[in-house]
């Protein structure tokens, strides 16, 4: 009698495709903000997306997550990059945890490194979009 073989990698093929995207997309991301082109890193986001940051109030949908990216770019943040360590996805959710550095400019002209870590949640909406994002540093607060 014949019996069809289920290869594991045949069914993890889909989730390969979803991590693909996603880290392809973090790195659409980090190109966008590096280049100062935040509103299309904002336009990453879901139209009621969260944007969760350190010491900030956390920005909702485009515009704000807009100008909160601004603000960071003004602050001196540059040389933004990320990790993706860990994809998981379910239907049309997926979860995305990483690794993040970034060098901040000081009034000196100095740069000081950051690195952290970060998670992100994904909705495909036709295409992948980010319904919330937060990070958090590695290093011990500055006083």
């Amino acid at each position: 009698m014949y019996r069809p073989y289920s290869s594991s990698l045949a069914d993890s093929h889909p989730f390969l495709d979803v991590q693909s995207l996603l880290r392809n997309l973090a790195q659409d991301f980090v190109t966008a903000f590096n280049t100062g082109n935040y509103d299309h890193a904002a336009a990453l986001f879901t139209t009621d997306g969260a944007f969760m940051v350190p010491h900030h109030e956390p920005a909702y949908g485009a515009r704000a997550i807009e100008h909160l990216l601004r603000q960071f770019g003004d602050a001196g943040y540059q040389d933004l990059r990320l990790e993706t360590v860990r994809v998981e996805s379910s239907g049309d959710m997926a979860m995305e945890i990483g690794r993040y550095s970034v060098g901040i400019r000081q009034p000196d002209s100095t740069i000081i490194a950051d690195r952290g870590k970060y998670v992100k949640v994904w909705r495909r909406l036709g295409t992948w979009l980010i319904v919330a994002d937060s990070w958090s540093s590695n290093l011990p607060p500055s006083h």
